[in-house]
Formats: structure tokens, sequence, C-alpha cells
């Protein structure tokens, strides 16, 4: 169980983040993350509330930073 709370720290933010370097968009890889642990849950992978909030949590912050990313991408550009 705490193997699943450790990768729903770091994996949805990292996703995130992947995703909108392959995109160039952010809003594009927040969608295919979002899509991805919903999939996670509708298979049952994902068990407690508790999981699922901390998921959110990461996504937040991965999509704050990757905001912020292609905000300073823009402006170097």
């Amino acid at each position: 169980m705490l193997h699943k709370f450790i990768l729903a720290i770091f994996l949805p933010a990292l996703l995130v983040i992947l995703f909108t370097r392959v995109s160039y968009n952010h809003y594009v890889g927040l969608i295919l993350t979002v899509a991805l642990i919903a999939a996670s849950v509708y298979k049952g992978y994902t068990n407690s509330w508790l999981l699922i909030v901390v998921d959110a949590a990461s996504l937040t912050f991965g999509f704050w930073y990757s905001n912020r990313m292609t905000k300073k991408a823009r402006q170097k550009a």
C-alpha cells in the first residue's frame, strides 16, 4: 500500500509534465493524465479515497509546474 502512495505522489505530476513537453500544451497534458488515472480507477487499481486525493494533489502540482514551464518557454521565444 505504501508504494501506491509514493507513486501517487510523483507519477501524475511527472506524467503531466511529460505530456506537456510532448504536446507543447499543458491542457492536453492534464487531460491525457486524467484519462490514464480514470482508467486505473475503473480497472480497480485505486481503491481508497485518500489515494484519489493524493493523485489530485499531484495532478494540481504537475499542472501548475507545466503552466509555469510553458510560460517561460514563450517568454524566451
